[in-house]
C-alpha cells in the first residue's frame, strides 16, 4: 500500500526510526475497523453471518459487502453507510506518525512535498486495489512480451494481493520481474495447474517468514516449520488458486490444480519464462513463481 511506500521513503531520509514505522503501522492496525465488525456493531448481521461470509471469500474472488448484500443480509444503503464508517475510522500512516508524536505536522508536510518530487515508486510496483490495478499489471506484463497470457498473469497477481489482504496481512506491496536465474529456497510450496493453460505457482521464502505466513494464514502462532507450518503455507497457495480456477471458469477457460508440495532447501531451475513477484510485507519478503 502507500503506507508501505512512503514508510520507506520517511525511513531512507532519516525521518522516522524502523522501530517508530513499526510502531505507526501497529497502531494504524488497530483503529482499521473491518466491516465484519461494524456490521455486528449496527446490529446489520449476527456474529454467525459474518463468519459465514468470511468462509464464502474463500471459495469466491468477492468482497465482504458484495456477498453480504446477495445472501440479504444488508442492503446498498447499510453497506454504503458501512464504508463511509470504515473510512473515518482508518487513519493513514501520516496521521499515525503525528499522533503517536514521531513526526510534526510540519515535518509531514515536508516530507509528502519531497517524496511527491522525488517518486519512490518503482515502475513495476503496484499498491492495492484501485479499479485500474488489473490494467497497470497487465501493461507490466506486456512490457515483457507478454502479449496473449498477458491478462491472465495480470488477474492472477490482482487475485494475489487480494488473497494476502484477505487471510494474511492488510499492508501488501508487490513488485513484478521476470525470474533471470534459478531461484533456491529455504522453503518452496509449489501447485501445478493444467489443463488449456498450464501454469507452475509456487510460494519461495526463508525459514522465518515461512514460519509468519504460516502463523497469519492459520490464525495461531506456529514457531516451527512442523506439518502445521507446512500444511498451512500450502492451503494458502491452494486456496488462492482455487479461486482463481473459478474465476477462469466464469470466462470459459477450465483449469485443473495438482495436489500441493512443499520442499525444503529447494532449487527451481528457471525454465527460460518465469515470472518472481516478490511479495513486501510489514513483517519481510517472500517470492510467489508463476511460469
Amino acid at each position: 500500500m502507500f503506507n508501505q511506500y512512503f514508510g520507506n521513503f520517511l525511513l531512507n531520509k532519516g525521518y522516522i526510526s524502523p522501530g517508530q514505522l513499526t510502531d505507526a503501522l501497529e497502531y494504524q492496525k488497530s483503529v482499521h475497523l473491518k466491516l465484519g465488525v461494524i456490521a455486528i456493531n449496527a446490529g446489520y448481521m449476527t456474529p454467525a453471518q459474518v463468519e459465514e461470509i468470511h468462509n464464502m471469500q474463500k471459495r469466491v474472488d468477492k468482497r465482504f459487502g458484495e456477498l453480504a448484500i446477495e445472501k440479504g443480509y444488508i442492503n446498498e444503503a447499510q453497506l454504503n453507510e458501512m464504508l463511509a464508517t470504515q473510512k473515518q475510522g482508518h487513519l493513514m500512516l501520516g496521521q499515525a506518525l503525528i499522533d503517536r508524536k514521531h513526526l510534526t505536522i510540519e515535518q509531514l508536510q515536508e516530507a509528502l512535498e519531497s517524496y511527491k518530487k522525488e517518486s519512490g515508486m518503482s515502475s513495476r510496483q503496484y499498491n492495492v486495489v484501485r479499479k485500474d490495478d488489473t490494467e497497470q499489471i497487465e501493461q507490466v506484463f506486456q512490457n515483457f512480451g507478454e502479449t496473449m497470457l498477458g491478462k491472465m498473469y495480470s488477474d492472477y497477481v490482482t487475485l494475489l494481493i487480494k488473497n494476502m489482504i484477505r487471510f494474511i496481512d492488510d499492508a501488501p506491496v508487490v513488485e513484478i520481474n521476470q525470474m533471470k536465474s534459478d531461484i533456491t529456497a529455504q522453503w518452496y510450496a509449489s501447485q501445478e495447474i493444467g489443463g488449456k493453460i498450464d501454469l507452475h505457482t509456487a510460494i519461495a521464502c526463508d525459514r522465518e517468514q515461512f514460519l509468519i505466513l504460516a502463523s497469519k494464514f492459520a490464525r495461531e502462532e506456529i514457531k516451527e516449520p512442523d506439518e502445521l507450518a507446512q500444511a498451512s503455507v500450502g492451503e494458502f497457495l491452494n486456496l488462492h488458486n482455487g479461486i482463481f480456477l473459478v474465476n477462469m471458469s466464469n470466462n470459459g477457460v477450465e483449469l485443473e490444480m495438482q495436489p500441493q508440495q512443499v520442499k525444503e532447501n529447494y532449487t527451481y531451475k528457471n525454465p527460460g519464462k518465469a515470472y518472481i513477484i516478490t511479495c513486501h510485507m510489514t513483517w519481510g519478503d517472500f517470492d510467489v513463481i508463476i511460469v
